[in-house]
């Protein structure tokens, strides 16, 4: 038997330290070309470290000293007299008005959310304003106003967003040197630079705008690596809060929800299934909301108190402010009741009547929408039916006005009844309008014009009482006039100043159910002073009623400023910078809105070619073309098709807008489009040497610096000359006024900046010339005070279009008698002589007038002190009471009756047409 020996073990080889693998593995870093695809539009490129900075921003220590100078630079810029000038310019008008009426808490309607408003406001407190400045005209000296820390507001904001841009484009994957050049762009942007100067809302909007962008690309990044972790939640958390922020500066933040909206719908459509939606969902859509919501809790908190703005809310909405509350009142109405009605409509004007009649038609008494309470609103309903002069109320029962009664209205203080005729009203001059006047005397019956019948329109479902017969604010009715068929009808149209500029009251046959219908606010019967009545009150709204009506209100009056405005333009002509905003003219200098031509011009070719070559991509890939297998391909046009989509989404709603728009509505666009640019410019120079690309950089930095250089007269309102000027029209439909500039920067040495001052009266000599006609002094009586040389001042009707602000129905206008208005001259335009010493002939003339002069009340201040009038229709011509006086008083023989018979002829050629 035979065995077979076993080898001794062989000693343990040492270990060998493997070498790394050429490929690695498959399911971690080695891709096939559809995998390198879809890491690539999830943000995973080529060449990136597996350690992921929080939202995607990778900075060096260079970068952050690099955004210090960055806003160091921006605020050089932005900052740089910012006291200048020391007047209202532009919108100021409504913004710093709307801090005023903050600081004193009287309410006010603005078709803006509130944020950036009480931003504003929130300096002008901090900095002891009292609100008593009325900010009224542009070019109104501040006087005891801090308006530089209120314009502190917009500036810092216009500077932090330039660096956000640079970390922005960082955030997207471009190069330092690609976000430097958008940095410069931004800091250098005249049109931005201009309205961040001032107090305005666009630079706060277009702050939140860039914020916004900025905490959505970097939840985009967190999203990408991994969701739903502390940083993933933080990032999409500041993206609802800056959506909130945005939208409550403007309602053109609704486009940068639309933005982040578009990009959210992408990402779900790839991921559809595989996440849970509550998050975005959460701060997406309710978070903004309650940002929006609590901006207006903060401001109905504040303006507690009646104000200029009461006029656009609802009768309950009036009576939630201080000052508006009201007693509770009877709820019945009968025959004999005292009664106060209100429109419906047009923001509950009382019906009103006064002791001044109408100019033309009937000449009957006035009869108006007022709309603040007054003893003239008080009527009394009296039976149409059987009217036998003032019965005795208290002794017999209360007869209740129900549906189809006849009834007429009695003016408790001019003892006449409301009254209606085949007469065209004053305004309203059409056919289906009559007149509706106050018509009668004490004692005086009537006729069948006082007549109106009582049809209800509906009542309040928790008054069943209401919707049979009237009940004090339950009931809503109207009033038709049985001789002409036609309601009693009001509508948002003024009467002019001999109706004290309140709202027309007409009959109408056509009429508008909703313009048509009423309701009684107070009531008081005489019965009831010696029974029991019931009594009601306003319904006061809660926050969200009061919330809801302002929103309406808001859409409502914006869409209502449809009126033009000297420097308004359309959508179309907003990318090639057609024309600007004239925002102020003064001592010789302007500012103009109008943004850098070099950075707008260029911002605008990278949108038209962004758009070419994504078509041509698309056109390729019909071919059978594999360009979006390319991973850098795919790169730029996530990055710039989402830059796009953002610009479209700022730009393209304006086209269905009627209203008022101006420049500054494309600024958010703008902020887009300069992005665009700068990623076009990373994708062009993406195979460069980064010392070309640098280069390349520089030389657009310097002529973007070059371009805001030359305009930036028109951004700080310095001094420019005319010749500089008019070579800086580069567009002929560049509107800046030259002529307001000096010949040369030597003539504004020494030159002040002068307060309006009230100008003395101007006098010329008429005559005078050698071995001609004696000399006469012609003095000046202007209706107006004109300007003062060295001012001029364009005042425009500033957005948001205070067509509607300005004559809103709260306007309080006494009714009292209008003074008479002197009769206007037409006058001859004359060549005068400037104004010398009258010689010694006309030195006696006018001792010899002196007496002329007292009866006239005029006297002639001596000509050596009255300055030189500029233009030749500043110059006076004589006063026709004047001459009236002198042609009272007796001629005399002699060299006096020679003067007055040559100021006779000059009278005759000065005014013609009196001479007959």
């Amino acid at each position: 038997m035979s065995f077979r020996a076993r080898r001794p073990a062989s000693p343990p080889l040492p270990e060998v330290p493997h070498a790394a693998q050429r490929f690695p593995h498959a399911r971690q870093d080695h891709l096939d070309a559809d995998a390198r695809r879809e890491a690539a539009s999830k943000g995973f490129y080529p060449g990136k470290g597996k350690s992921h900075p929080s939202g995607g921003l990778n900075l060096t220590g260079g970068e952050w000293r690099l955004l210090i100078m960055l806003s160091l630079l921006a605020s050089s810029v932005r900052l740089f007299r910012l006291s200048k000038p020391n007047s209202v310019v532009f919108d100021e008008v409504h913004f710093g008005k709307f801090a005023s009426r903050y600081i004193k808490t009287q309410y006010f309607v603005d078709v803006h959310p509130p944020l950036a408003k009480l931003l504003i406001t929130l300096a002008a407190f901090l900095f002891g304003y009292d609100g008593q400045f009325d900010f009224k005209d542009i070019g109104k000296v501040y006087e005891n106003v801090p308006y530089v820390a209120m314009r502190m507001v917009p500036a810092v904001l216009g500077v932090a967003t330039v660096p956000i841009a640079y970390l922005t484009l960082r955030a997207l994957d471009c190069r330092a040197t690609t976000a430097l050049l958008a940095a410069l762009f931004i800091t250098f942007e005249n049109g931005m630079i201009t309205q961040s100067r001032h107090i305005l809302l666009d630079s706060p909007l277009i702050f939140f705008t860039a914020l916004t962008i900025f905490f959505w690309v970097g939840f985009c990044n967190e999203d990408k690596h991994k969701p739903f972790t502390d940083s993933w939640w933080g990032w999409l958390t500041l993206s609802g809060l800056s959506l909130g922020a945005v939208v409550s500066c403007k309602w053109v933040g609704l486009f940068t929800i639309a933005t982040v909206g578009v990009s959210t719908l992408q990402q779900l459509w790839n991921l559809l299934g595989d996440i849970p939606l509550y998050g975005r969902a959460l701060c997406l859509i309710a978070l903004p909301m309650l940002f929006y919501m609590t901006m207006f809790q903060i401001h109905f908190m504040i303006l507690g108190s009646s104000g200029e703005g009461d006029g656009f809310m609802s009768s309950e909405f009036q009576h939630t402010l201080g000052g508006r509350g009201m007693a509770d009142t009877f709820a019945d109405i009968g025959l004999g009741s005292l009664v106060t009605l209100r429109h419906v409509n047009t923001q509950g004007g009382y019906l009103h009547s006064h002791p001044h009649n109408y100019p033309g038609g009937s000449k009957q008494q006035q009869v108006t929408l007022y709309p603040h309470r007054d003893s003239n609103n008080e009527w009394r309903i009296v039976n149409s039916t059987a009217w036998t002069g003032e019965p005795d109320w208290t002794a017999e029962p209360i007869h209740y006005v129900s549906n189809g009664a006849k009834i007429r209205l009695r003016h408790i203080s001019t003892e006449k009844a409301l009254h209606s005729h085949d007469v065209r009203p004053p305004v309203s001059d059409v056919d289906f309008q009559n007149e509706v006047s106050a018509y009668g005397m004490t004692g005086f019956e009537g006729d069948i014009n006082d007549d109106w019948i009582v049809e209800i329109e509906h009542g309040d479902k928790r008054d069943t009482e209401s919707s049979k017969r009237l009940r004090t604010l339950r009931t809503h009715f109207r009033l038709r006039h049985p001789l002409t068929g036609c309601y009693l009808f009001s509508h948002k149209v003024k009467l002019p100043e001999w109706g004290y500029e309140q709202q027309e009251v007409t009959c109408n046959k056509n009429a508008v159910r909703a313009n048509s219908l009423w309701f009684i606010e107070t009531a008081k019967h005489p019965a009831c002073t010696t029974r029991r009545c019931p009594k009601v009150n306003y319904r006061l709204p809660g926050f969200f009623a009061k919330f809801v009506e302002l929103q309406q209100v808001m859409w409502t009056t914006n869409a209502g400023l449809t009126d033009r405005h000297t420097f308004d333009s359309r959508p179309d002509s907003w990318p090639r910078l057609r024309r600007g905003i004239n925002f102020w003219v003064k001592d010789h200098r302007q500012i103009y809105l109008i943004g850098n031509p070099v950075v707008w011009w260029l911002s605008s070719l990278s949108v038209v070619g962004y758009v070419a070559v994504r078509g041509f991509l698309i056109l390729r890939a019909k071919r059978g073309y594999r360009d979006f297998d390319n991973t850098k391909v795919v790169k730029y046009d996530t990055l710039c098709g989402f830059l796009f989509v953002g610009w479209f989404l700022h730009y393209f709603p304006f086209f269905l807008m009627a209203r008022q728009l101006f420049l500054h509505h494309y600024f958010p666009a703008l902020y887009f489009a300069i992005l665009l640019l700068s990623g076009v410019f990373d994708l062009v120079t993406s195979t460069l040497r980064p010392r070309v690309r640098l280069q390349i950089a520089a030389v657009l930095a310097v002529i973007a610096i070059w371009n805001f250089v030359h305009f930036s007269p028109l951004a700080y309102g310095s001094p420019w000359t005319k010749a500089e000027c008019n070579r800086s029209k580069w567009l002929k439909t560049w509107d800046f006024s030259c002529n307001d500039f000096l010949s040369d920067y030597s003539h504004y040495d020494g030159l002040m900046v002068a307060t309006p001052t009230k100008p003395v009266t101007p006098v010329a000599t008429v005559g005078g010339e050698p071995g001609g006609r004696p000399a006469m002094i012609v003095e000046d009586k202007p209706q107006e005070a004109a300007p003062a040389e060295h001012t001029s001042v364009i005042v425009g009707m500033p957005e948001p279009g205070r067509d509607i602000f300005a004559g809103q129905p709260v306007k309080e206008v006494p009714s009292q008698p209008v003074p008479p208005q002197p009769p206007v001259v037409e006058v001859e335009e004359k060549m005068i002589s400037a104004v010398v010493q009258p010689p010694p002939e006309a030195e006696e003339i006018e001792k010899e007038k002196e007496s002329v002069d007292a009866a006239a009340e005029d006297p002639v201040p001596d000509a050596k002190e009255i300055p030189l009038p500029k233009e030749e229709d500043e110059v006076v011509m004589a006063a026709d009471r004047k001459a009236d006086a002198e042609a009272k008083l007796p001629k005399e023989a002699g060299p006096l009756g020679e003067a007055d018979a040559e100021a006779d002829k000059i009278a005759h050629e000065l005014y013609p047409d009196d001479a007959d």
